[in-house]
């Protein structure tokens, strides 16, 4: 049994963090931090958990982090957890600049943590086996993504997200992409961005060995227009992504699974772990560059 400290009492931290650990058979929730004191009371008492005031209180009170906070505030959480030995279960993005992430990576190395971030998709089998599957198979020339999502409707639990709101599509949904863009294709050399209507985001990324890949994001697609497709294209023909039939805390489930196996082993070889994480934070700080400058950036090796 892992004791598990939960900071965040959002819709996420409370629906999917707080219910996957809450139901884990090896994971022992000890407690809630949030910015919020009432809302992380009300979160507490739901899981029959205390209350804690300060973050390095819990922190010391268990033996991993489940963090689903905002990625400035994670990355600072999550520097402070890793130095005290604590492991890691962060989501993503993983921070909102490339020396946060960095910070991220040398504390987790520095204390020899284990660490995992949640990519939804990548927890759930379906995607999982068809990621393997694909870049096993080798041989892709391209792919496109889409994913148009609207969250800012009323009624939706992100709708009044200030970080969303301040970093849009890009950031938010744009991990997701890289998530299984970058297994399949290989690491992202060069990055151009543009931008269109609705907080429309479309990307261009040449992969290594040359391969291509476009991507068009955003939050704020009129309802009827939401949708998701993700489609390559190569030397064995088309595939194309399959849905994800878990839910999302299911899925966390997975990533509390993939975690804990990560310390029983003693390996820190996870291939969602904070060095993923912040090759996808140096892709999307890469894209807010090109977007601003109108220009094409090339990534370093």
């Amino acid at each position: 049994m892992m004791r598990f400290g939960l900071f965040g009492t959002g819709h996420w931290a409370a629906q999917t963090h707080g219910a996957a650990l809450d139901a884990h058979p090896r994971a022992e929730l000890v407690g809630v931090w949030g910015r919020n004191r009432d809302r992380a009371a009300a979160l507490a008492t739901r899981y029959g958990v205390p209350a804690y005031d300060e973050v390095d209180a819990l922190i010391e009170a268990c033996e991993a982090v489940a963090v689903a906070l905002p990625p400035d505030v994670q990355a600072e959480l999550a520097v402070r957890a890793a130095t005290s030995g604590r492991h890691l279960l962060l989501d993503k993005p993983l921070a909102l600049t490339v020396a946060d992430a960095d910070r991220v990576v040398d504390a987790a190395a520095g204390s020899g943590v284990a660490s995992v971030v949640f990519f939804t998709a990548r927890y759930q089998p379906e995607v999982a086996g068809f990621v393997a599957a694909t870049a096993a198979a080798g041989g892709w020339h391209t792919a496109n993504v889409i994913r148009f999502a609207s969250i800012f409707q009323p009624g939706s639990p992100y709708a009044q997200s200030p970080w969303r709101r301040e970093r849009g599509a890009l950031w938010d949904i744009g991990p997701h992409a890289l998530a299984i863009l970058l297994p399949v294709l290989g690491r992202v050399t060069r990055v151009s961005a543009g931008d269109g209507p609705g907080g429309l985001v479309h990307l261009l990324l040449t992969h290594d060995g040359g391969a291509t890949s476009s991507v068009a994001l955003t939050l704020d697609a009129p309802p009827a227009a939401v949708a998701a497709e993700f489609t390559f294209y190569g030397d064995n023909g088309v595939e194309t992504l399959p849905s994800g039939g878990a839910s999302s805390a299911t899925a966390f489930g997975v990533a509390i699974d993939q975690l804990l196996a990560e310390v029983d082993a003693g390996t820190r070889d996870h291939r969602c772990d904070v060095r993923f994480g912040r090759e996808v934070v140096s892709v999307l700080a890469a894209a807010e560059t090109a977007r601003a400058q109108g220009t094409v950036i090339d990534l370093p090796s």
